[in-house]
This record gives C-alpha cells, structure tokens and sequence, in this order.
C-alpha cells in the first residue's frame, strides 16, 4: 500500500465524517461505511470501480464533495440514485 492510497483513504473517511448522511460503498456484495477507516483500508483497494450509497438530509453535499475526493485520487466511484 502506497502513501497515495493511504491518504486517499484517511481523506475519504474524513470527508465522510463531515456529514451526517449514511455513505456506504459497495462492491460485490459487500457494504462498508465510508466512515470507518479500517473498513477502507481492507477493501478499497481490491477493486477499481465503487457504488456509493448516500442516504440523508445532507445527502446532496455529500455526493458532490464523495465524488470530489474520489476523483482526486482517480478512484472511480459511481453514486447510486435510489
């Protein structure tokens, strides 16, 4: 694991935990929240395209600034519309 991969995952979670909307990631079947720094760092690296799951009352913000910080890592990332 890189210094890049570290800091993208300390900023995804950070980022995360600025809001108060549940943000989950998903791949294969498998949900961590994006919160949980441990939880990122034994799963986002094992795939290269993430579904994110957003659900709040600032759910708005927080898909912009995910998508943000996701691209800024070139880590694609595709928010889920329910």
């Amino acid at each position: 694991m890189t210094a890049t991969n570290n800091s993208a995952i300390v900023e995804i979670s950070q980022t995360a935990g600025k809001f108060t909307s549940s943000i989950v990631l998903q791949y294969d079947n498998k949900y961590i929240d994006v919160k949980s720094i441990l939880g990122l760092f034994t799963t986002l690296l094992d795939s290269s395209k993430y579904d994110l799951h957003v659900h709040g009352q600032d759910a708005v913000e927080a898909k912009k600034a995910m998508t943000e910080v996701f691209g800024k890592y070139n880590l694609q990332v595709n928010i889920v519309e329910d």
